[in-house]
This record gives C-alpha cells, sequence and structure tokens, in this order.
C-alpha cells in the first residue's frame, strides 16, 4: 500500500470511527432530551435542523434529483426515518441508553440479508455464521430484564429491535439511491422527505402529550447536538469514511457505537450493565467479526476493478 492510499485508510478510518461514536453518544442524549420533549416531535426537530444544514450544502452544489426518483427516496426516508429513527427514540425512552446502542448494532446483519434479497448480492457460510451470532446476542440482550436491570423493558427492546431491521433496510435502499445521486443529495431528501411523512405523527404526539416549551439550556443544546452533531455531521462523515475506504472494512466501525453508548449510559447516566448485556454482546461482536472477516476478503478481490473505473464515475457520486 502506497503512502497515498494509507493516508486515504486512515482519514476514512478516522471518519467512520468517529460517526459511530457520535451514534453511540446520540442514545445518551437522547435519554435526557427525552424526558422533556417526546420522541416523533424530537426526531422532526432533528431532521429540521439537519436539513437546514444538509440543504445548504446542496443548494450551493446546485444538485437535484429527478422527479421518476422520488418514489425511491419517499420509501427511504419512511422506512430510515418514520420506522428506524422514530423506533429508535421510542425505544431508547422506554428502555435504556446501553440497550439502545447495543440492540440497533446489530442493523449489518440485516443490511447483509435485504442485500442477498434486494440486491441479489451472495451470502457466503462465513457471513450465514455471522449473522446467526448476532441474532443470537440480540435475543439474549432483549430477553426479558432481570431484576438487576429494571431499568430495561421488553417493549423498549423489541422496538429497538425493530430499529435495527429497519435500519438494515433503510441502508440497502440507500445504497441503490448513491448509485445514481451523490451521498449528500440522497441525505437531504431523505431529511425533506422524512419530515413530511412523520409530521401527522408529530401533531397527533403533542395533541396527546403537551409540551412545555420552557426548557432549560442543557435541553436545547442537547436538541442542537442531535441534530446538528449525530444527524447532519455523522452522516456526512459515515457517507465520507465509505467514499475513502472499501465498504467491507468499514463496516466494522459501526460497532464503535455500542461501545460508546454503554459506557456513556454508565457513567453519565448510572445505567447497570447486567450479565446479559455482556454476554449478548460478546456473542454480536463475534458475528461482526465473522461477516466483517469475508466481506473484507470480498472488497480485497474487487479493488483492482473498481480502480480501472472512470474517474467520471467517483465524481458523480461523492459526497
Amino acid at each position: 500500500m502506497s503512502q497515498s492510499q494509507w493516508k486515504q485508510t486512515f482519514l476514512g478510518a478516522v471518519c467512520l470511527t468517529l460517526a459511530a461514536a457520535i451514534w453511540g453518544g446520540v442514545y445518551v442524549v437522547s435519554k435526557v432530551v427525552l424526558e422533556v420533549i417526546p420522541p416523533f416531535t424530537l426526531l422532526i426537530l432533528r431532521f429540521c435542523i439537519a436539513l437546514a444544514v444538509l440543504g445548504a450544502f446542496t443548494v450551493a452544489r446546485k444538485e437535484r434529483v429527478a422527479k421518476k426518483d422520488y418514489p425511491l427516496l419517499m420509501v427511504i426516508a419512511f422506512v430510515g426515518v418514520t420506522i428506524s429513527i422514530a423506533a429508535q427514540f421510542l425505544g431508547t425512552k422506554l428502555s435504556t441508553a446501553h440497550m439502545g446502542a447495543l440492540i440497533t448494532s446489530a442493523s449489518p446483519a440485516f443490511i447483509a440479508i435485504f442485500a442477498v434479497w434486494l440486491l441479489k448480492e451472495r451470502i457466503h457460510l462465513k457471513q450465514a455464521a455471522g449473522i446467526l451470532l448476532a441474532t443470537i446476542g440480540v435475543i439474549i440482550v432483549i430477553g426479558v430484564p432481570d431484576q438487576a436491570d429494571a431499568q430495561s423493558s421488553l417493549a423498549g427492546n423489541l422496538i429497538l429491535f425493530v430499529a435495527a431491521i429497519s435500519w438494515g433496510l433503510y441502508t440497502v435502499l440507500s445504497k441503490k439511491a448513491t448509485q445514481r445521486y451523490s451521498s449528500l443529495l440522497v441525505t437531504t431528501y431523505v431529511a425533506l422527505f422524512g419530515i413530511i411523512f412523520t409530521s401527522p405523527l408529530m401533531f397527533w404526539e403533542l395533541s396527546v402529550t403537551p409540551v412545555s416549551w420552557q426548557f432549560g439550556w442543557d435541553i436545547w443544546i442537547g436538541v442542537l447536538y442531535i441534530g446538528m452533531i449525530s444527524t447532519a455531521g455523522a452522516f456526512y462523515l459515515w457517507n465520507k469514511g465509505f467514499e475513502l475506504m472499501p465498504a467491507g472494512s468499514g463496516a466494522g466501525f459501526f460497532f464503535v457505537q455500542p461501545i460508546v453508548g454503554a459506557f456513556l449510559g454508565w457513567l453519565l447516566l448510572h445505567e447497570h450493565l447486567s450479565v446479559g448485556f455482556f454476554a449478548g454482546g460478546a456473542f454480536i461482536f463475534l458475528g461482526v467479526a465473522l461477516s466483517t472477516l469475508r466481506t473484507r476478503e470480498s472488497a480485497k478481490n474487487k479493488r483492482e476493478p473498481m480502480e480501472g473505473r472512470p474517474l467520471s464515475h467517483y465524481n458523480e457520486k461523492q459526497s
């Protein structure tokens, strides 16, 4: 590997690590903010802030989406925002920050499943074994909470499991969209359509759960962090990281998220880490290692054909 390639890979690793770490921390921040702002209302605030940030860059770059591709982007937004992100917030509210970070970290297993179904990719023995181990880990984690882990709830954990499944589908659908448009443009439109689809839920929520907007500065800082850092910033870093390094090598960085989420949940919120959490986490990480190992081998074999593509192919997909 040349020095320039090493620098590119290193920068990609830094971007992916930062993105995953930010997403791990957002479970802790959202757990605090959700005490005073209900889930769907926080979701709308989050994506309105992100849309303002991402939209400014999109307008500056004068990028647009063809009307024929609106249905695909609408489906991506509904699955990724209205279902997955909403389930993440609602599940975290009912459960705990460290459970939210760990259970949703099973998403890569579901990414592989949906890739087989929608992208016609082959799943190999190591990937299948990894998916099985990760699934066992999730089942252990979301099992009936013990007395020491009474902060958690089965309903909240199951909702977080829905968030993990839908995020896998969202990722695969987004991959199809980014074959036509830049990641920045896709993310901007997903934020826009996500706001449109989720707004009715917000209005219903506010009608049954009135909110007093007399918050302290700490809550508003939390809202800004969730919108600007964990949405606009982390999504960009994640997309940039995959631009700089193979997808198979980058997938494993997603699992920085539960480590950060669990640590911050324990450190800042004094959440209990049960035996089931560590046992389930071990299964998930072992499963990810197997899946990532096979994907990394495939990425290495495909590297030379990818490098032979014309420069225009990469310019069209830069985020």
